[in-house]
């Protein structure tokens, strides 16, 4: 779907975490969409359109990232961003949702399904930071850049060309990152690092990525009997295709692990027919109650 389609269904709710934006599309049980750093619902956009007549799904754009906005000094760490999930739900009175998440998103996920196991009816986790791998060793030195101050002002010099900024900041998440259109690329960039004080943000965010908040629920993790589904591209040069297998034995819970041959980072947007055929075989073996 084209995202003037999809910002027809789009939506904004108060909650206890501040304002959430977020697309609301089909109907049926409902399915919640976690993106990751620096991307927003939009990366679901070539997913969501086709699931839309078996599902309600709903691709939530997090804190700082699309059309929801980020509060001076809010807490943006995995788990503050998992405790936004559990806020959106109870605003929108969901449950028993089919959650589905990319990228630092699936950490997010982790500890929100870690937390909340009774309104989960499945799970499924994409390519994703995991206990151990989070940041990914490929991802430091972005984080370290963060931490001294130095990012804000390299992003806002790179989004004078949108696609030097593409290769830049995405080039190793996609297979094909010549055939991205640029203007996904301003839509996922400008609402983390369009404003320097937005940049600024940006920095904080990626300086709160603690492993100690994955590590925390770990336990949890461990006696998750969700059904959950790992499918996983297996030329993400961050996530390897090792974590899919340390997830499938870490969550009780797996049914199954897909490889997605070649498939980066975002293969759910370059390539969602790989992830849309295992999603609705998952989710009718384990239908929403």
């Amino acid at each position: 779907m084209e995202p003037r389609e999809l910002d027809a269904g789009r939506h904004s709710v108060s909650t206890k975490s501040g304002e959430i934006s977020y697309i609301d599309i089909g109907t049926g049980p409902a399915a919640l969409f976690v993106h990751g750093v620096g991307t927003n619902a939009y990366l679901w956009r070539n997913v969501i359109g086709p699931l839309a007549t078996v599902r309600r799904c709903l691709a939530i754009d997090l804190p700082l990232h699309g059309q929801s906005p980020v509060s001076p000094g809010q807490d943006l760490s995995v788990a503050a961003l998992a405790t936004v999930l559990e806020d959106f739900c109870d605003a929108l009175g969901l449950a028993s949702i089919d959650l589905v998440a990319n990228d630092t998103g699936g950490a997010v996920a982790q500890v929100f399904a870690a937390r909340n196991s009774r309104r989960l009816a499945t799970f499924t986790l994409t390519n994703c930071d995991t206990e151990g791998n989070l940041p990914p060793d490929g991802f430091k030195p972005i984080v370290d850049m963060a931490a001294a101050g130095e990012l804000a002002p390299a992003m806002a010099a790179m989004m004078e060309d949108i696609t030097a900024a593409r290769d830049a900041a995405f080039g190793s998440a996609y297979e094909h990152p010549a055939d991205t259109d640029p203007e996904i690329i301003r839509a996922y960039l400008e609402p983390c690092v369009g404003t320097p004080e937005r940049a600024r943000e940006f920095e904080r965010l990626l300086t709160s990525l603690d492993p100690g908040d994955l590590k925390a629920v770990e336990p949890q993790l461990r006696e998750l009997q969700v059904p959950t589904l790992v499918v996983w591209g297996d030329d993400d040069p961050f996530m390897d295709v090792s974590w899919a297998y340390w997830l499938r034995d870490t969550i009780p819970g797996v049914t199954k692990v897909v490889t997605v041959d070649g498939g980066k980072l975002f293969f759910p947007e370059e390539r969602p027919g790989d992830l849309i055929a295992p999603l609705t075989e998952h989710w009718a073996a384990h239908p929403a109650h």
